[in-house]
């Protein structure tokens, strides 16, 4: 009943620029925090950027001062600015909603949450 649908994903020399986009779909009250999560081959999936609906971010080290996360809360959208990319970026990055209320018929409340969704992932990869 919610999915997550990212795009935006693709190939771009060392040095460029990337957004991704990450729109929420389906009857949605509200959504907690949003981020994006990175699994390079070999490698375990870790947390690139998080925002919280009031707008509190949180960083990888490692992306802190090229990456910018950012939402559209009426939207239930959230976005990630890649700059200055290096070849270590290259992954299949993922999108993540936390505490995602939406509209359920199941229950006398009208309302149900899931605690995690996660989207099909987009490929990024950084080569010359």
């Amino acid at each position: 009943q919610v999915q997550l649908v990212e795009s935006g994903g693709g190939l771009v020399q060392p040095g460029g620029s990337l957004r991704l986009s990450c729109a929420a779909s389906g009857s949605i009250f509200s959504i907690n925090a949003m981020g994006w999560y990175r699994q390079a081959p070999g490698k375990q999936r870790e947390l690139v950027a998080a925002i919280t609906r009031g707008g509190t971010t949180n960083y990888a080290d490692s992306v802190k001062g090229r990456f910018t996360i950012s939402r559209d809360n009426r939207k239930n959208t959230v976005y990630l600015q890649m700059n200055s990319l290096k070849s270590e970026d290259t992954a299949v990055y993922y999108c993540n909603a936390e505490d995602v209320w939406y509209e359920s018929s199941s229950y006398e409340s009208g309302m149900a949450k899931y605690l995690e969704v996660w989207g099909q992932g987009t490929q990024v990869t950084v080569s010359s």
